[in-house]
């Protein structure tokens, strides 16, 4: 069973997150012969002023 916990900075809508998680599924079972239905994705979304680049945060 694939496990994938997917960190972005700021939200996605529930149309993003249905399309990136397509993609993934695809992809695993295409490349790593996973069915579809067998991966979980966690999205772990944090809001722009908590992350930071170097010195910079993002928001």
């Amino acid at each position: 069973m694939p496990y994938i916990s997917l960190r972005v900075a700021g939200r996605l809508s529930r149309r993003q997150k249905v399309a990136i998680a397509r993609e993934f599924a695809e992809t695993l079972e295409k490349v790593a012969g996973k069915p579809k239905d067998s991966t979980y994705l966690v999205f772990d979304e944090v809001e722009r002023e908590n992350w930071a680049k170097g010195e910079n945060l993002l928001g």
